[in-house]
């Protein structure tokens, strides 16, 4: 379970740490009318939670490894 867990939050975070573009235009474009791009604190945001995600798998790896 922690296996898949740790694989699942490591893709969503690469994604959300590299795309951050992608996870607006699924999430939040849809919402307004005429936004071209996310602001820089979506951005920004989007990232921290991406790399925020990273560390949680990284640790349910380790918590495999014990």
């Amino acid at each position: 379970m922690l296996l898949f867990l740790g694989i699942l939050l490591i893709v969503a975070g690469l994604i959300m740490l590299v795309k951050p573009k992608y996870i607006w235009a699924i999430t939040e474009k849809w919402k307004s009318e005429g936004a071209e791009d996310p602001s820089f604190v979506y951005i920004v945001s989007i990232r921290l939670g991406g790399f925020i995600c990273a560390i949680i798998a990284l640790l349910c790896f380790y918590a495999l490894s014990l």
